[in-house]
Parts: structure tokens; sequence; C-alpha cells
């Protein structure tokens, strides 16, 4: 299905992790560059950030629940899968990386994921240990191998109090990557 605008459409996934909050900023930076933004929540993002956040910087309803109301009559996780022309994941806890890993596909935003074609590009937010567990980095060679591009988190103070490897990448290093897969980066092939 081509579209003849040249308007970006992103969903952005938020996950669970105390740096969903920087998600907001990173919607106002992505409508700041013309982009429509659609935000798709997992259930424990909203632990973190209200729903209410997201729809009002993105001007959008926003995903939380599978079997939510939908203003289509195709499903939730095929319509958002359709509509973009890049699935980013800011942040993406190690759990959510692990589904993606294996297929798993139990709530709206890991159904989104694995029904698109669009460039995937996950930022990973989580403790230093949790990113170092040899799980972990399995899940994420297997996610690369599929062509999911990953944005390294950055090295410094997390918020439980370690430090080390863990903070989702700066939001500009994520802006970059978007860009460069709207340039250069084709839909992903099955």
């Amino acid at each position: 299905m081509k579209r003849k605008n040249k308007t970006r459409n992103i969903v952005l996934g938020v996950t669970g992790s105390i740096a969903a909050y920087k998600a907001a900023e990173l919607v106002r930076l992505m409508k700041g560059r013309g982009w429509d933004v659609r935000v798709v929540m997992t259930r424990s993002a909203v632990e973190f950030v209200s729903e209410l956040t997201f729809r009002t910087l993105s001007q959008h309803p926003v995903g939380v629940e599978m079997f939510g109301n939908f203003d289509e009559w195709m499903p939730g996780h095929i319509s958002s899968a359709d509509w973009a022309d890049a699935v980013v994941i800011a942040p993406c806890t190690a759990n959510v990386i692990a589904k993606i890993a294996h297929g798993l596909a139990d709530d709206l935003l890991t159904c989104t994921v694995l029904a698109t074609e669009a460039p995937v590009l996950v930022a990973p937010a989580m403790n230093v240990k949790m990113w170092n567990n040899p799980a972990t980095q399995a899940n994420i060679k297997i996610i690369k191998s599929c062509g999911i591009s990953v944005i390294d988190p950055g090295t410094g103070d997390l918020a439980c109090g370690y430090q080390g490897k863990g903070r989702m990448a700066p939001l500009e290093k994520i802006m970059s990557a978007v860009e460069i897969s709207r340039k250069g980066l084709k839909r992903r092939s099955r």
C-alpha cells in the first residue's frame, strides 16, 4: 500500500521503564519534524507515564489494550503495523526485547512489531546487570539478526542507583537513527 503524502508515520512503542518519561519529549521532537506519531504503550508503561500525556502530545488516541476500541475495522495491531513507516520502541525493556526475539506477541506492542514490515528500532533501557545478562545479550543478537536496529544504551548513573551501561540512548541519537531509517532502510522482508 503506497501513500502519496510525504509525512513520516511513526509508531512509538513505550515500555515499562523509568525512562518512559523521556518518550514524551521524543514525541515532541518527532512532531516538531512534521512526523505523525501514534503511541502504543505496554501495561507496565502506564505505571510510569499516563496515556493522557501521549494522547495530548501525539494528538492521537493511545493504544494500550490488545482488544480496546479502535476507530478502524481492522485490528489495532494490524492497522498500526501497516500505517507505520517505522516502529520505534523507546524505552525498550529486557522483557520486551525477549518477547520480540522469540516471536511472542501477547500485547498490542509486540503484535504490532510482529505484524509490521516497516523498519523497527529499539532503544533499550534497563539496569546494567540486566543489560549484561547473557540472556539479554543473546536476545539482542537475535533481534539484530532479524533486521531490527538496536540503538545502544548509554553509560552513566542509572535510576536504580547503579552506574554502568543501561541508560536509554540520548534522544538526539534516537532521532538520528530514525532519520537514517527514513533515508536508507527499506521495509523489512519476511
